[in-house]
């Protein structure tokens, strides 16, 4: 059984008419205090708890509840409406305009008008939180795979207005780990080998570097999507090669500027040779394939 859908008059009408009725924003609990309809109250469709807050707001499955979100185009409302009926609740309405809709017919109003103040645009340079920021890396051979982590030592973006610009992070080859073989004798025999002049020869060449040279924002992209074209050089065996990739970039909940990327690279670009098919025959066991993966998770430290 689908909600019944009900414009703001109809609702209005509901409202007066049946005392029972529940008016639940599901939006965030911010938002609600901020601006919502008379009477309502809140219970945030987003969080894990809204099924377990759900008994102490209405008494009963039989009791009559219209969920509205922020408006019509938002579906946080479709959404609650969805679990409130998956749920075994009977008597379940939605809001066709939401609050939007609501308030342009100037119906009843509560909420204390403060908006969350929106964050400044930073600009300027921000190093970045080598606690919270990763690199991962993921190799693979014909029938296996490896995965684990390369350490960052330093790293900074340079923003103009919140956008990024450019920036630079440095990395500590000898540091590399393999987390899939993690307490695994094989692990240090492997690591022993990817430091060797095998791989990436890290007695010679400890760091490696990630140079942005351009960042372009994509238009019109929805949060969390990959609404950044990042060029960057990438130093590494004292070889550098361009490189190109997608970012998704933001503030974060706490108002940290952040981003994430994930992209391959093609070792060989390197001189990354060993166990390559495209330079050698015959490896039987020793394949490697070419490609190598690449993670990451970038947040700058508050400016």
């Amino acid at each position: 059984m689908s909600a019944l859908q009900l414009s703001a008059q109809e609702l209005d009408a509901l409202r007066l008419s049946e005392p029972r009725l529940v008016i639940l924003d599901v939006r965030l609990a911010e938002d609600h205090a901020c601006r919502s309809i008379a009477g309502s109250v809140n219970n945030c469709v987003y969080e894990m708890a809204f099924h377990e807050r759900l008994p102490a707001l209405l008494s009963n499955k039989e009791t009559p509840v219209c969920v509205y979100g922020e408006s019509g185009s938002s579906h946080e409302a479709a959404m609650a409406a969805e679990k409130l009926t998956r749920a075994g609740y009977t008597k379940v309405y939605r809001l066709t305009d939401c609050l939007a809709g609501w308030c342009e017919a100037g119906l009843p109003e509560q909420g204390n008008g403060i908006k969350q103040d929106a964050m400044p645009l930073f600009t300027g340079r921000l190093a970045i939180d080598l606690a919270e920021s990763r690199v991962e890396w993921l190799g693979r051979n014909l029938l296996n795979k490896h995965w684990g982590r390369l350490p960052l030592k330093r790293g900074w973006l340079e923003l103009a207005d919140g956008k990024i610009l450019g920036g630079e992070f440095i990395l500590n080859m000898a540091g590399i780990t393999c987390d899939d073989l993690a307490g695994n004798p094989y692990h240090d025999v492997l690591i022993a080998h990817l430091r060797s002049d095998d791989f990436f020869d890290t007695a010679l060449f400890p760091e490696a570097a990630l140079t942005i040279t351009r960042a372009a924002y994509k238009k019109d992209m929805a949060p969390g999507s990959q609404n950044l074209e990042v060029e960057a050089l990438l130093t590494m065996k004292g070889v550098t090669e361009a490189i190109q990739f997608t970012a998704s970039s933001g503030l974060d909940g706490e108002g940290r500027y952040a981003a994430q990327a994930a992209f391959s690279i093609d070792r060989t670009r390197w001189g990354v040779l060993y166990g390559s098919g495209s330079f050698f025959h015959r490896l039987a066991g020793h394949l490697v394939k070419d490609l190598i993966e690449v993670q990451l998770r970038i947040v700058m430290k508050p400016n």
